[in-house]
């Protein structure tokens, strides 16, 4: 599982601090490297439906593994010479991710019922830990190899590469089916709760990935240089960390959540307001703030759909609906963070469109923080 995780972000935050270099090779206008920024996130909203009839048909050891040689062709593939290239293997890296996104869940609730916090805290930490390493080291691997941006992104192959060997170990070794989730009921698209759940997950998502995408951008635009700014996105990552580590854990202690959902969203809303006011006078504080909230409301939100579902069904039809409708609002984030930024020509409108959207992300965090399960209490 934990290798898995590894795999699950690092693909994404490695292309921030490197996205200029990019489009300067290739050519790329605003509205295309902001689609490309974007596309990872829809292919997680997309794909995600397609985790349950996948569990279902090779159960969940053999999804994963499928998901691991995926992501490793996918991420091969775009390192390649033409833009086409670029975006074909992000769309199936993210497609890849996206199943395994959805199952994660599901095989925590299967296999760790009595430790689900401390498991999700443990994965979700692991996750944080090899994005915000990505979003460091590109660079100055790219430097290093001498291959620029491509030297950069094509390390990222090697994590996924080495993590599939163990998985079709496993599969080989394994009778187990894994869990067999049907598809979404009729019902659970009909539940309150349920759609509290997603739009938290979605809003949570929409606010990160478009930092992830656009915050190296932001600081190189106000004279940071590219080490420097990817050092800052990697250090907003770098401190979610620990906080994803406890807050599955301190979250599953109480009947409710209502208080974590509360405090995750405002501590973000303390990091985008200073983004916005004094973004070059306190460099380092606004990015830790920011890595606080979001390295906290993304555990948090797996950590809701583990505790809202009465077993490992309800779990994994709920994780795929928060994760599909989820991540297809949030890949809107990136793109139209990006396009507020060319129609005003500066990123202030920008930060004030996330920071409104925090008003909803607070209402959905709210409702679904109270103790009760889909379906009914």
């Amino acid at each position: 599982m934990l290798l898995v995780a590894v795999n699950m972000r690092a693909a994404v935050t490695s292309v921030g601090p490197v996205l200029e270099d990019i489009r300067a090779d290739l050519g790329l206008t605003a509205a295309e490297a902001s689609a490309l920024t974007a596309l990872p996130v829809l292919c997680f909203g997309l794909a995600a439906a397609f985790a349950p009839p996948l569990s279902r048909r090779l159960g969940i050891e053999r999804s994963l593994a499928l998901v691991l040689a995926a992501t490793t062709v996918g991420l091969a593939l775009r390192v390649s010479s033409s833009t086409a290239a670029l975006f074909a293997g992000t769309l199936l890296a993210g497609a890849a991710i996206a199943v395994g996104n959805v199952l994660i869940p599901a095989l925590i609730k299967r296999d760790f019922p009595e430790r689900s916090g401390p498991m999700m805290g443990l994965y979700v930490s692991v996750m944080a830990a090899s994005a915000a390493v990505a979003a460091a080291v590109t660079v100055p691997v790219g430097d290093l190899t001498g291959w620029d941006w491509r030297g950069g992104l094509g390390i990222w192959m090697l994590p996924a590469a080495v993590a599939l060997v163990p998985w079709v170990v496993r599969v080989r070794r394994s009778n187990a089916e894994g869990v067999r989730p049907v598809t979404l009921s009729a019902a659970l698209r009909r539940d309150v709760l349920a759609w509290q759940v997603t739009l938290f997950m979605g809003l949570q998502s929409l606010g990160f990935y478009a930092l992830v995408a656009w915050l190296p951008a932001i600081y190189r635009s106000r004279g940071v240089s590219a080490d420097q700014a990817g050092f800052l996105l990697s250090m907003a990552l770098i401190v979610g960390v620990p906080f994803a580590l406890i807050v599955p854990s301190l979250a599953t202690r109480g009947a409710q959540q209502r208080g974590w959902t509360t405090a995750t969203t405002g501590i973000t809303g303390l990091g985008l307001l200073g983004l916005l006011v004094a973004p070059t006078a306190y460099p380092a504080v606004w990015p830790l703030l920011l890595g606080m909230g979001t390295g906290s409301a993304f555990p948090l939100g797996l950590t809701l759909v583990v505790l809202r579902s009465r077993n490992v069904i309800d779990a994994a039809r709920l994780s795929a609906m928060s994760q599909s409708a989820g991540y297809l609002l949030a890949s809107a984030g990136p793109f139209a963070f990006g396009a507020l930024r060319d129609v005003t020509g500066g990123w202030d409108a920008s930060i004030v469109l996330l920071l409104l959207l925090l008003i909803p992300q607070l209402l959905s965090g709210w409702g679904a923080g109270r103790a009760a399960h889909v379906g009914g209490d």
